[in-house]
């Protein structure tokens, strides 16, 4: 950003250049791309275009996202990663499509999330990481098709257990947090490690040579607990304050 006390003058989007921005993914989605564009404030000439599936305004200048952003009713993806946003609108709710959402590399605090997120009952994917959350939002332990959630880079010091109830959650990024205790987060994050298929059947219905594959199987993963268990502890840096400065010294080359 400039040094001086005037914010930079963005580039000016018109419906036109919004329209020839309009991209057809390769499942036949219409992506408006309107990323590393110099955008300053968002651009209400592209609420026009509401009929598009995808939005993307990454790598940008944007410090607030408007109400009307609901007006995408039928948007499932959105991306904001990269901007100056310190606050989600309330009627981020009120688009119950959305699928993606990543407001990672962002000034995004706890506090300027509103609790409207938990009626995004579809959203699969969540990304706020490098952000400036102090706690992780209690809104996502009530988002049950969760698959994937972006936290990591904040000052988070504690995983609430709702988290690891979420059902088909596979994939949680904590890291570089000031977790307070460093073991029991890795603990808490083997929790949420499931498995694709599981089948369950008796040993009398196998054959011989597959009940004795089953057998040696168990075996081989018994002998793996065994030796993982006796591994020695990580080491714990208390003077290591925040693991994540190095990161947020990056964000403006990420920009």
């Amino acid at each position: 950003m400039a040094k001086s006390g005037k914010s930079p003058k963005g580039k000016k989007i018109t419906l036109n250049v919004a329209k020839n921005c309009i991209k057809i993914t390769f499942d036949g989605r219409k992506r408006l791309d309107l990323s590393k564009m110099g955008i300053t404030t968002f651009p209400k000439c592209i609420l026009k275009l509401n009929d598009i599936d995808e939005l993307d305004l990454s790598r940008n200048m944007l410090k607030r996202i408007p109400d009307s952003i609901s007006k995408f009713q039928n948007l499932r993806w959105l991306d904001l990663h990269s901007n100056y946003i310190d606050k989600l609108p309330e009627s981020i709710g009120q688009m119950t499509t959305l699928l993606y959402l990543n407001v990672s590399n962002n000034r995004l605090t706890t506090n300027g999330l509103p609790v409207e997120l938990n009626q995004l009952k579809n959203i699969r994917t969540v990304n706020l990481g490098l952000n400036h959350l102090d706690s992780v939002p209690t809104t996502l332990g009530a988002l049950k098709e969760l698959h994937e959630v972006g936290l990591h880079d904040n000052l988070i010091s504690a995983i609430p257990t709702s988290i690891s109830k979420l059902p088909k959650l596979k994939k949680l990024n904590t890291k570089r947090n000031p977790f307070l205790q460093p073991e029991e987060t890795d603990v808490f994050i083997d929790s949420i490690k499931r498995l694709e298929n599981l089948y369950l059947v008796e040993a009398k219905d196998l054959c011989g040579p597959c009940l004795k594959k089953c057998q040696q199987a168990r075996d081989k993963l018994n002998k793996i607990k065994s030796l993982a268990a006796a591994t020695p502890k990580k080491p714990v840096f208390s003077n290591f304050i925040a693991p994540n400065s190095t990161a947020k010294e990056s964000q403006e080359e990420w920009r």
